[in-house]
C-alpha cells in the first residue's frame, strides 16, 4: 500500500491543532493514571477485596486483553470514513469510557465473590474500551503529519497534556475524595470519578472536533489479511524494541505509583503527603516532556531515551537506602526520576511512527494502526505485570489493609518503590541498546518513501 500525503502533511501544525490533540491525553490519564496510581488501594482498602485477590485481577485482566489491541489496530487502519479512519474512534468511544469509569470506581452492596466478579466485569469493559479510544488516538501522531521534527513536537504536547492529566488526578483524587464522600470512601471515589468522567469527555470532543488527518491511504481492495499484517509486525525491529521498551516503562512506571499509596501510607506514616508527591513528580515529567525537542536536536533520540533510562534505575535504587525518616529526600528522588520520564514516554510514540514508516519502507506496506497498538498492547502488559506484582509483594509479605505492618510487608513496599523498578530500568536499557533507527539510516528511509510517494 502507498501512503500519499495530503498538501499540508509536512507543514509545521497549528499550535491549536497541537493543544486539542493534546487534551486528548488529558483526559486519557484523568482515568489511565487514577487506574495505575489508586485503583490497587481502591480495592484493597475501600472495595474490600484482598492483595493477591487483587494481584491476580490486574495480572490475568490486562494479559487476557492483549489481544484487542492487534485487532483493533487491524480494524482502524481499515476505517473509511469522511473524518479519516483514527479521529471517528475518539468520538465513539467517548461517552462509554466515561460511563464505565464510574462504574469502576462504584462499589456495590455484594459479597466478597459478588464484589470480585463486578470488578472484572467492569475493570475488564473499560479497558476494552481505552482499547477502543487509544489505539486510534496514539495512532493520529503518524497521520497527522509526515515530518518526523513536527511528530515529535506534536507527541510533546500530547505527553504535557498527559502529564497535565495526571496532575489533576494525583494532586485532586484524595482531597475531593474527602469532600465528596465526607468521610465515606465508597461515595468520595465515585463522585470523583463523575467528575473526572465528565471532564474527559468534553475533552475527547475537542480533539475530535479541532483535529486532521492528512496521511492518507491509496483506496485499496486488498481484503483483511491479520496474519500478514501481525507477520509484517513480528520482523519490524523497531516495533520489537518499542515494545520491549513500552513493556519495561509502564512495568516500573506501575510499581512506583501503585505502591506510592501504600509507602507514605505505611511506611513513611503520612498518607497526607502522597498527593504532594505525586505532583510534584508529575511536574518533573511534563517538564521532561516539554523540553523532549530540545534535548533531542543537541543529543539526538537514542541517547535521550538511553541517558533518561540510566537516570531513572540510578534514582530508583537510591531510593532503597531512604529510611523513615527521609521524607525529603523521597520527594528529591521521585522528583528525578519522574523528570527523566518525561522523554522516554514522549519519544517511545513519536518513534512509533518511525516503525510505521520503516514497515512501509521494508514491506511496501503501511499499517499505522496495528503498529501503534504496540502502545497500547505494551502499556496494558506492563500495567498488568506491575499491578500483578505489587499485588503479590504484598500479599507474600504479609500486608494486611488498614493495620499497622509487620517488618516483612515494610520491606515489601519498599522495594516495591526501588528496586523493582530499578532492576525494570535496567532491562528497558538493555532493550533499548538495540533499537536500529538512527538519525541518518531514518532519513534515508524517509527520502526513500518520499520517492516512492511521489512516483504514486
Amino acid at each position: 500500500m502507498n501512503h500519499p500525503t495530503t498538501p499540508g502533511a509536512t507543514a509545521s501544525l497549528r499550535v491549536r491543532e497541537c493543544v486539542a490533540y493534546g487534551l486528548g491525553d488529558t483526559a486519557t490519564n484523568l482515568v489511565w493514571r487514577t487506574l495505575m496510581v489508586f485503583l490497587g488501594f481502591f480495592y484493597t482498602d475501600v472495595f474490600g477485596l484482598s492483595a493477591a485477590a487483587v494481584g491476580t485481577l490486574l495480572l490475568v485482566s490486562r494479559f487476557s486483553d492483549g489481544l484487542s489491541d492487534v485487532v483493533m489496530g487491524v480494524i482502524a487502519d481499515r476505517t473509511e470514513t469522511r473524518w479519516g479512519k483514527f479521529r471517528p474512534w475518539i468520538l465513539w468511544t467517548a461517552v462509554p469510557f466515561g460511563v464505565l469509569t464510574v462504574l469502576t470506581f462504584t462499589t456495590p452492596d455484594l459479597g466478597d465473590t459478588g464484589k470480585l466478579v463486578y470488578a472484572y466485569l467492569t475493570y475488564n469493559a473499560l479497558i476494552l474500551v481505552f482499547t477502543a479510544s487509544n489505539v486510534p488516538y496514539s495512532a493520529m501522531t503518524g497521520v497527522m503529519s509526515a515530518d518526523p521534527g513536527e511528530r515529535t513536537r506534536l507527541s510533546s504536547y500530547r505527553f504535557v497534556g498527559a502529564f497535565g492529566g495526571a496532575l489533576l488526578t494525583q494532586g485532586l483524587n484524595e482531597p475531593l475524595v474527602r469532600w465528596f464522600g465526607g468521610g465515606d470512601a465508597t461515595e468520595g471515589y465515585r463522585w470523583t470519578m463523575v467528575l473526572f468522567a465528565t471532564v474527559a469527555v468534553g475533552f475527547f470532543l475537542v480533539t475530535f472536533a479541532m483535529t486532521k488527518e492528512r496521511v492518507k491511504a491509496v483506496a485499496t481492495r486488498e481484503p483483511l489479511q491479520l496474519r500478514r499484517d501481525v507477520a509484517d509486525l513480528l520482523r519490524n525491529r523497531p516495533w520489537l524494541v518499542l515494545f520491549a521498551l513500552g513493556l519495561c516503562f509502564v512495568t516500573i512506571t506501575t510499581l512506583k505509583q501503585g505502591s506510592t499509596m501504600y509507602y507514605f501510607t505505611y511506611f513513611l506514616n503520612s498518607k497526607a503527603l502522597a498527593g504532594s508527591y505525586m505532583v510534584v513528580g508529575t511536574v518533573g515529567a511534563l517538564v521532561g516532556a516539554a523540553l523532549t525537542g530540545r534535548l533531542v536536536k543537541w543529543w539526538g533520540r537514542r541517547r535521550v531515551v538511553l541517558g533518561a533510562l540510566a537516570i531513572m534505575g540510578l534514582s530508583c535504587a537510591a531510593m532503597y537506602a531512604v529510611g523513615r525518616e527521609g521524607t525529603a529526600l523521597v520527594f528529591g528522588l521521585g522528583l528525578i526520576t519522574e523528570a527523566a520520564s518525561g522523554p522516554v514516554v514522549t519519544l517511545f510514540f513519536s518513534m512509533l511512527a518511525d516503525a510505521a514508516d520503516f514497515s512501509e519502507w521494508k514491506h511496501r506496506r503501511r499499517a499505522t494502526g496495528l503498529v501503534y497498538s504496540a502502545g497500547s498492547l505494551s502499556f496494558k502488559f506492563g500495567s498488568g505485570v506491575g499491578g500483578g506484582l505489587t499485588g503479590l509483594v504484598l500479599a507474600s509479605s504479609g500486608y494486611a489493609a488498614n493495620l499497622e505492618q509487620t517488618p516483612s510487608a515494610l520491606w515489601g513496599i519498599k522495594a516495591l518503590m526501588s528496586v523493582l523498578p530499578a532492576v525494570g530500568c535496567l532491562v528497558a536499557f538493555a532493550a533499548f541498546w538495540f533499537y536500529p533507527l538512527t538519525d541518518r539510516k531514518f532519513a534515508e528511509i524517509q527520502a526513500e518513501l518520499a520517492e516512492r510517494r511521489g512516483e504514486a
